[in-house]
């Protein structure tokens, strides 16, 4: 972890053997020559023409904010655009239309709105000052599928892969990613049996193939892979607000043979909970209007973003020297102390929108708080049931694909009341995901050991130095997507990972 005061002088305590590593690579021959971008078309050409009865379809899952948002009768997008009429979350109307329903007493599974997914976002588009801004999104991650009605025409015109007249089937699940994750998998679970459906009546009308046996190959970036996660282990069976939690079944694997997880934060992310404390720009240079972190506050899949307290990721910074004493923000207890989020007074008029038949600031609160009760409730059984040591079941490949080059909020300070959180330390990730989340690495707050102790039983691991949406747009990212997808043989591959 490198604190925020000695980021600029990290590199003069890097060590001998660095040092040295450094020094010989400078005087190595051919050290000053420039690296060369992979020959996609001569590697994958052959291959991607190959038929798709040979070769698993895909499903692309994307992450926060990867999926249109739409109201049902009026189909108002209400995440998704951003040029003419969008929902505004600085407007009582935006942001009620945004925000997910409040009530006490009431289970968040039944916490429901008129406003649906309407597909993956594979490029989000904005106009300001009349100049269209277009964002690439997913559109990597479908640019280098490169199938079905997502092939990129860059990417064919260019030459760079020919996918011939036939390329096996790819689709992506949309989903409301302000939802609570274990709800979605039931959602995911009908999407991928509709799916399989589809695929098996077509290789019975196109190859007179009746076997039924399809299996599929998912590529999820960011939450989506802890959606996939849940899914596999668990199938479509929520987590639920008490009792015994869901068993590790994996019936969420039976259609599934490879899982790739790209920028995934398998154990949170200090950036989830300083947007639930302080609010969010989503889109950058203040182009549009200002998240809310009480409108953030009725997401219940924000708060299951939130880093695991065991490693230490908060500390208290009141009347004690830094580091005295780590928080543990899954309670509401300490969101009342500090009034964060939800119970922001400052944030009062926007409480105020959502919850326009309250009759004072007292019957708001606690509805406020009845609503972040629950939704930490959950975040804590989904961390449990995420984090339970487990290995993989024959057939099943699990790969990570993640960042540690970009400095990313690693620990962060409460100084007091409202939202004075602030970043107190960085460390190696992808600018949002830290190295050691994306792996659930629990050396992180605990005794150190030179392997990795983790409860996920990874495949195989592959770090990127890119950020966390340059992950998808790196070469070497599309490089090994298409081996793993398209050349790389099927069998049961494992690594030894230690166990907590």
């Amino acid at each position: 972890m490198i604190p925020i005061a000695s980021r600029t002088n990290a590199a003069a305590r890097v060590p001998a053997l660095a040092c040295f590593t450094a020094f010989a690579l400078a005087i190595a021959p051919g050290c000053n020559r420039s690296l060369h971008v992979p020959d996609l078309g001569g590697l994958y050409s052959r291959a991607a023409q190959g038929s798709e009865r040979e070769r698993n379809p895909v499903i692309v899952i994307p992450g926060i904010l990867g999926s249109k948002l739409v109201q049902d009768g009026t189909g108002k997008v209400v995440w998704g655009a951003f040029g003419g009429d969008y929902a505004d979350p600085s407007t009582p109307e935006g942001a009620l239309l945004l925000s997910l329903p409040i009530e006490e007493g009431k289970p968040l599974d039944a916490l429901t709105d008129d406003v649906h997914a309407a597909g993956a976002l594979d490029r989000l588009k904005l106009t300001i000052f009349n100049i269209p801004i277009e964002a690439k999104a997913y559109a990597q991650i479908l640019g280098s599928l490169g199938v079905g009605g997502y092939r990129d025409q860059q990417l064919a015109e260019s030459g760079a892969v020919d996918y011939g007249e036939e390329h096996f089937t790819c689709f992506q699940f949309g989903f409301d990613w302000r939802r609570d994750l274990s709800e979605t998998a039931a959602r995911f679970h009908e999407f991928l049996l509709e799916k399989r459906a589809y695929v098996i009546a077509e290789r019975a009308k196109r190859y007179g193939d009746t076997s039924g046996d399809v299996k599929f190959d998912i590529v999820a970036h960011s939450m989506g892979g802890l959606l996939l996660r849940y899914y596999l282990q668990h199938g479509p069976h929520s987590a639920g607000d008490e009792g015994p939690l869901p068993e590790i079944t994996w019936e969420g694997a039976r259609y599934i043979e490879r899982a790739v997880l790209v920028g995934t934060p398998s154990a949170g992310s200090v950036d989830a909970l300083l947007q639930l404390v302080t609010g969010s720009d989503f889109v950058p240079l203040n182009l549009v209007p200002h998240y809310s972190s009480v409108i953030l506050g009725t997401y219940p899949g924000v708060y299951e973003l939130l880093p695991r307290p065991r490693h230490a990721p908060v500390v208290d910074g009141t009347g004690g020297p830094d580091g005295a004493a780590t928080l543990d923000f899954t309670q509401p207890e300490l969101w009342e102390r500090f009034q964060w989020g939800l119970l922001d007074p400052a944030e009062d008029e926007t409480l105020r929108a959502l919850l326009p038949d309250a009759p004072d600031r007292a019957a708001r609160v606690r509805a406020a708080r009845d609503h972040l009760a629950k939704c930490l409730t959950r975040t804590r059984r989904l961390h449990a049931a995420l984090d339970r040591p487990a290995s993989l079941p024959p057939g099943l490949d699990l790969v990570l694909i993640a960042g540690d080059a970009e400095p990313t909020a690693a620990r962060a300070i409460a100084r007091g009341a409202g939202p004075t959180l602030e970043v107190l330390e960085y460390g190696p990730g992808d600018g949002r995901v830290l190295r050691s989340s994306a792996l659930l690495d629990e050396r992180v707050g605990q005794s150190w050991s030179p392997r990795l102790v983790t409860p996920i039983d990874w495949s195989r691991v592959m770090f990127i130095f890119r950020d966390h949406l340059g992950l998808t747009s790196d070469p070497a990212f599309t490089d090994n997507i298409l081996y793993y997808l398209i050349e790389e043989p099927r069998r049961a591959m494992s690594v030894a990972t230690a166990r907590p």
